[in-house]
């Protein structure tokens, strides 16, 4: 009998959180050895983690539509709503550096 759909598996999220623990953790080892450069680092970092996260949440929404084009207006919301977030975090963060 066929697995029904149950969207991201525990290993794809277990790899997620693996890859984004070893982003942090390189960040900081670059951060402590750059010196006076860590400000640009962590900066281009944000800002490279939220075009992450937006790439990650419009992807997953396009697919969203695909297998369910009747809930398109709540997957837009939801997903502007996430990107909204993302955005934010890596503007926060940019500026926090500074």
């Amino acid at each position: 009998m066929p697995r029904a759909w149950t969207g991201v598996s525990k290993q794809q999220t277990k790899n997620t959180h693996t890859m984004i623990t070893e982003i942090v953790s390189m960040s900081a080892e670059v951060a402590s050895a750059s010196g006076g450069v860590t400000g640009n680092i962590v900066g281009g970092l944000a800002g490279l983690g939220a075009a992450l996260g937006v790439g990650m949440i419009g992807s997953k929404a396009a697919e969203a539509v695909g297998r369910n084009p009747g809930a398109f207006g709540n997957i837009l919301t939801i997903s502007i709503i996430g990107m909204a977030l993302a955005e934010g975090l890596g503007i926060i963060a940019f500026f926090a550096v500074k």
